[in-house]
C-alpha cells in the first residue's frame, strides 16, 4: 500500500543498559540454606557454572560426571503460555558446552543425589515436589522469591543472578573475555562484554606502566655507550 517506508530514515533512540550488580557469595550461600532443601544444589550448582535456569531445569544425571567433574549442556526446559512446559536444545548453537565444576559444585551435587537420588540416566537432577522437573513459574512462587525474602536479597532478583554471580567470579580473578564467553554459552565474546565490561578491573595503573616503559626502554637504548678502554 504505500511504496516507502517513512520510518526507514528515523533515528532510534539508544537504550541505556543497567549495570550488573552481581550477587556476593555470602548472599548466595544465605539463599541456598533459606531456599528448600530439594533446590539447595541447584542454587549452589547456579552460582559454581554460570548456567541458565532453564538449563540447570533440564539436566539429567548422564549430563554430570562427578569423576571427571564437569557438567554438559545439552537441553534445556522452558515454558511459554501457548505449549506449556517442554524439553527443548539450548538457547544458541554455542550454548552446547561443557562445563568445569569447582569442589564446591561436586560437593553440592553429592550431598543432593544422596538427598534426593534419581531414576537412572533419564533421571531429572532437579524435580518439583509432586515429581517431574521443574517448572519455572512454581519455582519462582513456591521457592525462590520466598527464599530470597528470607535472605535479604534485593525484591525482583531472579535466578538468572546466579549466572551474572558466576561470571563476575571469573573476571575477578582474572579470565579471559574468550573463556568468559565460552563458559556462558555466549554467541560470541562481544556480548560478554557488553553485559560485563564494567566489572573488569580498571587498567589505569597497567596502561601508565606500559607506556613508560616503553619510553624508558629506548631512552635507555639511546644512550651513547661508553668505551671503556678509552
Amino acid at each position: 500500500m504505500i511504496p516507502h517506508n517513512p520510518c526507514a530514515e528515523a533515528k532510534l533512540p539508544s537504550v541505556p543498559r543497567k549495570k550488573i550488580v552481581p550477587l556476593a557469595v555470602e548472599q548466595v550461600r544465605t539463599l541456598s540454606e533459606e531456599i528448600p532443601a530439594r533446590y539447595k544444589g541447584l542454587v549452589l550448582l547456579g552460582a559454581a557454572t554460570g548456567l541458565r535456569p532453564g538449563e540447570l531445569f533440564g539436566l539429567q544425571l548422564r549430563h554430570v560426571d562427578l569423576l571427571h567433574a564437569t557438567v554438559s549442556v545439552e537441553q534445556q526446559i522452558q515454558q511459554t503460555a501457548k505449549h506449556g512446559v517442554y524439553v527443548c536444545p539450548p538457547k544458541t548453537a554455542r550454548s552446547h558446552r561443557t562445563v568445569p565444576l569447582p569442589r564446591v559444585a561436586v560437593d553440592a551435587m553429592k550431598a543432593h543425589l544422596r538427598d534426593f537420588p534419581t531414576d537412572g540416566p533419564e533421571g531429572w537432577i532437579f524435580t518439583a515436589p509432586q515429581g517431574g522437573p521443574v517448572v519455572y513459574t512454581h519455582f519462582m512462587d513456591g521457592s525462590w522469591r520466598p527464599a530470597c525474602a528470607k535472605a535479604g536479597i534485593a525484591k525482583g532478583t531472579g535466578p538468572h543472578a546466579l549466572r551474572h554471580h558466576y561470571a563476575s567470579l571469573l573476571i575477578k580473578h582474572g579470565e579471559s573475555v574468550k573463556t568468559v564467553s565460552e563458559r556462558l554459552g555466549h554467541t560470541n565474546a562481544a556480548m560478554t562484554l557488553n553485559i560485563y565490561t564494567h566489572l573488569w578491573p580498571d587498567s589505569e595503573e597497567r596502561t601508565r606502566a606500559a607506556v613508560d616503559k616503553a619510553y624508558a626502554d629506548q631512552s635507555a637504548d639511546a644512550q651513547p655507550q661508553v668505551d671503556e678502554a678509552a
